[in-house]
């Protein structure tokens, strides 16, 4: 059996896939998408005061290369060839910030990183009412504070009219992105500002630090970052697709320390050491792009939710730059060659989704595991007229209302703690709703159907409530890892490998779970509303701007 799997396989594609708690690496036959084997290491946030996280550069590249060692062992007791794995791909968190010094090769701080979540479309930013919007979720440690007051003081200086960096970058002035960040540590931390000083310094997302070290690093590393993840930076113009130097003016960033922008599939160079010596790198993508490519959404119009603590929600804009009129963001979703045409999408997200299932474990304690909750579900059917709305840090997009908190309501005697957590799966899905209702709006390309991936994809009953919720087909493919599949298919494609196919017809067919609406569309637009209406009655609980939003 081994032996004629062996003689059957063709080129394979190994992907790392670098995440915010864990690092893995996955390898794929590039002829049928097969998952062959991969491995994952977790990986430590530290929290060194409130409202900072921060993770070790040098932690997360070794997770990468046990990752890669543990994954070809493992090949090696299927009696697979590593030999065949012909290309490498990456796919990382984005926004996370490194600045390293390129004489030593040593980081000169820890890696300021993105929300642990997918967060909100505009997280502590200067939003469209022009108040500020505190971090989602249920403590400080979803988001990274500590470059508030460096939004707010950068905000007072915008020049011209408010939409100067949204105008080049589809982005809000925001801490999520990581020009804020690089400015703090340009404020705040001696060893960077002596490192640029002195010319020694290089910036880069997580993807620029893996691809330089593992290229080389003090020997050769390529500087290198993809489109994808250059248009989270805040530096990147999206028009031109290049740095913009008026950003780097407004920003004060120095030119020099910018990584060379590339497209998300082409050879950037070899892997210099470890099981894997000479293969090519040469797939780049941030993770919300990578699944978006992994799920094939190649088509104008084609949408993708991922869904885990938070939903991102993507929707393929083809060619065009849709600028968006209801808090959503504008991004670059692919550039798959260096001569392919760029592609761009349209970005929302739902701050609180699988980050309710956990308030309702860890807070209320009405179930011991996340699993639990389709069960309690299951039981009941139907939330008994009970919405749930976690606003627990005020509402995000479409809504902008920093005033926000959660509630419960629509309570009777008869309520238990099943209706509570079918609400809770509800409103999982009422957000993602709102969010293509925004997008719909915003493109004018109504979705025929939503493809889902992420963890909580593997509760039915939520799979099925979307559907009816939406009132479109949810179509779930049954190899779930298609961020790191996204990366794959962009490091085997790429000139100079090609030993993955692009083209629709070679494309192979992905077996898919579809989950068809059960209820009549006058049901689904009912829930819907009554589901407004609870959200309305969230609104203007805070009357002041508590001290939560940022460091004391």
């Amino acid at each position: 059996m081994a032996a004629s799997k062996k003689a059957v396989l063709g080129p394979l594609v190994g992907a790392v896939d670098q995440g915010t708690s864990s690092t893995r690496f996955l390898v794929f036959n590039s002829k049928t998408a097969e998952l062959l084997s991969h491995h994952q290491v977790e990986i430590k946030q530290e929290f060194p005061r409130e409202g900072w996280v921060e993770q070790d550069p040098k932690e997360i590249l070794h997770s990468v290369y046990e990752c890669i060692e543990k994954t070809c062992e493992k090949l090696g007791q299927l009696n697979i060839d590593i030999s065949n794995i012909k290309a490498i791909g990456v796919s990382n968190q984005r926004e996370t910030t490194v600045v390293w010094d390129k004489i030593t090769g040593e980081p000169l701080y820890n890696a300021v990183a993105a929300p642990v979540s997918p967060g909100p479309s505009v997280p502590v930013a200067v939003v469209p009412s022009g108040s500020s919007v505190p971090a989602p979720g249920t403590s400080s440690v979803w988001l990274d504070l500590r470059t508030q007051s460096t939004v707010e003081s950068l905000s007072k200086r915008i020049p011209g009219n408010n939409n100067f960096v949204k105008s080049k970058t589809g982005l809000p002035l925001s801490t999520y992105f990581s020009a804020v960040k690089l400015r703090w540590l340009l404020d705040n931390v001696r060893k960077v500002q002596k490192a640029v000083e002195e010319k020694r310094a290089l910036f880069g997302t997580i993807d620029s630090w893996l691809i330089w070290s593992l290229t080389g690093g003090v020997n050769g590393g390529v500087h290198c970052t993809d489109v994808t993840n250059a248009s989270r930076t805040m530096l990147f113009n999206i028009h031109s697709l290049e740095w913009d130097k008026q950003l780097c003016e407004f920003f004060g960033i120095p030119m020099e320390i910018l990584p060379n922008v590339r497209s998300s599939s082409e050879i950037y160079g070899l892997m210099k050491a470890g099981a894997l010596e000479g293969v090519p790198i040469s797939g780049c993508l941030g993770d919300q792009s990578a699944a978006l490519v992994g799920q094939m959404c190649f088509q104008i119009g084609q949408a993708k939710n991922t869904y885990g603590t938070g939903c991102f929600l993507l929707c393929n804009t083809g060619h065009k730059c849709v600028f968006s009129d209801h808090g959503l963001l504008t991004t670059v979703a692919y550039k798959l060659g260096r001569d392919k045409p760029v592609y761009y999408a349209l970005e929302g997200s739902v701050a609180i989704a699988g980050a309710v299932i956990r308030w309702l474990r860890d807070n209320l304690g009405i179930i011991k595991t996340s699993e639990e909750i389709e069960k309690l579900a299951k039981e009941v059917g139907t939330s008994y007229g009970c919405y749930f709305v976690p606003a627990f840090s005020g509402l995000y997009a479409p809504y902008w209302e920093p005033s926000a908190r959660g509630i419960i309501c629509g309570l009777t005697q008869f309520t238990n703690k099943c209706h509570i957590a079918f609400a809770a799966l509800e409103a999982v899905c009422f957000q993602t709703r709102e969010i293509l209702d925004a997008m719909n709006r915003d493109c004018g390309i109504p979705l025929s159907h939503l493809q889902v991936d992420g963890g909580m994809t593997s509760n039915k009953i939520l799979m099925q409530l979307q559907a009816d919720i939406l009132y479109i087909p949810v179509v779930k493919p049954s190899m779930p890892e298609t961020t790191a599949l996204g990366a794959a298919m962009a490091a085997g494609a790429a000139e100079g490998v090609g030993v993955w196919s692009l083209e629709p017809e070679d494309l192979s067919a992905v077996t898919m779970e579809r989950f068809e609406p059960q209820i009549n569309a006058e049901e689904s637009e009912i829930r819907y509303s009554t589901w407004k209406k609870a959200v309305m009655k969230s609104m203007g609980w805070v009357t002041t701007q508590s001290p939560e939003s940022g460091i004391p």
